[in-house]
């Protein structure tokens, strides 16, 4: 894991910049960071999926499965559910474009821009399958649970996603 120190998790790169004018400045795709606050965010890929779904600051993203079969890539993120397993990777921390690299959110107290699908206060959170960027209310054993919810009316969850 490579240390940081007064990162900025809203700034997005592209691939050019990340071998270009951002080399060895930049961070690597799957390095952590964790902020003074104790926020952990991890440096991904976004792909925007079939459905061309665009990233939005504090919207959720779930782990990329090209039409919803996984295929074990745990560094390439996207909003649209429909190329997810259902496996919730973060919170989306700044908004970059399709094919550019970013920081989501995976562990600490984090205000989502939507408001849950379903749950309430209290409620284990998984990614939701129906509405993207979303997350829902766990409701069976095999839901993978990716979050909490602290207080649903003010859309405030503390993260529990995979680092």
């Amino acid at each position: 894991m490579t240390s940081f120190v007064g990162i900025d998790v809203t700034k997005t790169f592209t691939a050019g910049q990340l071998t270009g004018t951002e080399s060895g400045k930049a961070p690597k795709v799957g390095d952590l960071y964790e902020s003074y606050d104790g926020k952990t965010y991890r440096f991904v890929k976004y792909n925007s999926g079939a459905g061309a779904i665009a990233a939005v600051v504090g919207n959720a993203v779930g782990f990329y499965a090209p039409g919803g079969t996984s295929t074990g890539v745990t560094n390439e993120v996207t909003s649209d559910v429909s190329d997810t397993c259902a496996n919730g990777a973060g919170v989306l921390a700044g908004a970059p474009g399709n094919g550019e690299y970013g920081w989501i959110q995976v562990r600490g107290v984090a205000t989502l821009t939507t408001a849950l699908v379903s749950g309430a206060s209290g409620n284990a959170l998984v990614l939701s399958v129906t509405t993207d960027g979303t997350l829902k209310v766990a409701a069976a054993v095999t839901d993978t649970v990716c979050a909490y919810c602290i207080l649903a009316s003010s859309k405030i969850i503390m993260c529990a996603f995979p680092c």
